[in-house]
Order: structure tokens, then C-alpha cells, then sequence
């Protein structure tokens, strides 16, 4: 593997890993009171809920798009959102963060393997690179996880 290549797979898994300007999932996530996880805020338009259950369902699915040929997303957009607001059960909130963290992590593993050709066209994609998916998937990340920590400082919930 060539210098570039090296440097380019390095600062891929940093930004995988939260690295840079923002802000780490673990922290936006962090000691979310229970009463608050599905609380509405004026002008928001999601709860921490769905924010955390959609980076799970979207990080969730390019991996699977990533690594599986058979791998069918959910319907776009409504399969990529919980249907509701709140956990429907105390425990579904540790689980799905419990998942996104075992994605992420696989996420890091492909992209960190020496057999995985990040430039190399995903077989059953359209032009897809591993590299792209997994820029994506840190994009995507950082956005959610910035409107998360909007949504707790609208709630009241978040110390700078």
C-alpha cells in the first residue's frame, strides 16, 4: 500500500472515530435523562429518539450496503426513521446505542483492513467506493450528532 493510500485509510478512521471539529457520539449521547429522550422541543422537528434510532438505521444500512450484495435498504425515507418519539421500551435506548457502536466499529474494521481497496467499486453498487460509504457514514454522523446537542440545548439538557 502506497504512502497515500496509508494517510488517506488513517485520516478516513479518524473521522470515523470522531476525530477533528466534532464533537464524539459518545458525548452527545451521554446521560440523556429518560423523561427527555422522546421530549419535543418548539421548532425542532425531531426528538433525541428518532436522532439517535435514524444514525443507527442509516449507519446500519450503508455498512450492510458496504459489506452484503444481498443487502436490501429500508424504504427511503420513512424506513430510515422510528415510526415514534420516545423509546417504546425503557431498554431500546442503551440497545440502539449499543448497535450503533458495534456498526461504527465494523465500519472502522473494513475500512482498517489491509485486504479492503478503498477505491475499488463496490461490486453491486453503481460507481460506490468503500471509501465513499465510509465518508458517508462519518458525514452523516457528524451531522446528526450536531443536531443532537442543538436538541439538548433547546431542552436544557446540555452544559458547554
Amino acid at each position: 500500500m502506497s504512502k497515500q493510500e496509508n494517510a488517506v485509510r488513517d485520516h478516513v478512521l479518524y473521522v470515523l472515530k470522531g476525530g477533528g471539529a466534532h464533537l464524539g457520539f459518545e458525548q452527545a449521547i451521554a446521560d440523556v435523562p429518560v423523561e427527555m429522550r422522546g421530549a419535543n422541543a418548539p421548532g425542532v422537528g425531531h426528538t433525541l429518539w428518532r436522532l439517535l434510532e435514524h444514525l443507527r438505521i442509516c449507519q446500519w444500512d450503508i455498512l450492510e450496503f458496504s459489506r452484503d450484495p444481498n443487502h436490501i435498504s429500508p424504504e427511503f425515507p420513512d424506513g430510515l426513521w422510528p415510526a415514534e418519539d420516545a423509546p417504546p421500551i425503557a431498554s431500546a435506548w442503551e440497545h440502539s446505542i449499543a448497535s450503533f457502536l458495534d456498526d461504527r466499529q465494523a465500519m472502522i474494521d473494513l475500512v482498517a483492513s489491509s485486504t479492503t481497496d478503498l477505491f475499488a467499486e463496490i461490486p453491486h453498487g453503481d460507481g460506490q467506493t468503500i471509501l465513499r460509504e465510509a465518508l458517508l457514514v462519518a458525514d452523516h454522523n457528524a451531522y446528526h450528532i450536531g443536531q443532537i446537542v442543538f436538541l439538548r440545548r433547546c431542552l436544557g439538557i446540555w452544559d458547554d
